[in-house]
């Protein structure tokens, strides 16, 4: 399975999106809190791709952008902020 991340933003609101054969399968949604903190509201896999690690590699691909934006993260999905506690080498993302 070799599907694609795609990174939407509009305005304070965003997405990181896993697409596959030109369907949308999976979605972490944020919201932006000012300019340097963002809100991960929700992440939502589609039943076909359940414990293949898709919520994973969104995760990895917004921790990816909010270093590049210097930016810190709020994760309010319950999903979001256990993977981050799971990882040691994430919490440096993480809203003081």
């Amino acid at each position: 399975m070799s599907g694609h991340i795609q990174h939407h933003q509009d305005n304070f609101r965003g997405a990181f999106q896993y697409w596959l054969d030109g369907e949308k399968l999976a979605e972490m949604v944020y919201v932006m809190a000012g300019s340097e903190r963002m809100i991960i509201d929700h992440t939502e896999v589609d039943d076909r791709l359940r414990g293949q690690g898709i919520g994973v590699l969104l995760l990895e691909a917004l921790i990816d952008h909010v270093r590049t934006m210097s930016i810190s993260v709020i994760p309010l999905c319950p999903f979001a902020k256990t993977t981050l506690a799971k990882h040691p080498g994430w919490q440096d993302v993480l809203a003081g």
